[in-house]
């Protein structure tokens, strides 16, 4: 049975499998704020899910991951589903994404009602990527 509910500091080791890119303080901060979702398969961890503030009123989706074995079968949209509910219940209008064009997660948003909003190219040596594109919903 599919379900969701709020990171705990106990899950941590499950998190990092998933998300390389936290760094400890933020991954606490996650977990204080509840800015960050576990993904559960009949109570089994398949996913995360964590967001920020984009100017500081606008739930920016950070990261969605699922697990490789788990992927194409839903999850993903799911997980979206609660989160968009979650934001709606806390009162925002509108909900942003991201990711890079050579990724094919704009595909998926574009499925779930996302639209393009615009882009950012970083090219600055060291931190060089491909354009990433933010996409908005309303709720």
């Amino acid at each position: 049975m599919f379900n969701i509910r709020i990171v705990k500091s106990s899950d941590k080791e499950f998190w990092y499998s998933l998300d390389k890119h936290l760094l400890d303080k933020e991954f606490e901060k996650k977990v204080r704020d509840k800015m960050g979702y576990i993904i559960l398969e009949d109570e089994k961890p398949i996913g995360i899910l964590r967001y920020n503030l984009f100017w500081d009123n606008t739930p920016f989706l950070t990261l969605i991951h699922i697990e490789w074995s788990f992927q194409k079968k839903g999850f993903g949209c799911k997980a979206m589903d609660f989160w968009e509910q979650e934001m709606k219940k806390l009162g925002y209008g509108m909900i942003m994404v991201s990711t890079q064009v050579n990724e094919g997660a704009q595909h998926f948003y574009r499925k779930l009602g996302y639209k393009d909003c615009g882009c950012l190219v970083v090219d600055i040596p060291k931190y060089e990527q491909p354009m990433e594109m933010f996409m908005v919903k309303e709720l």
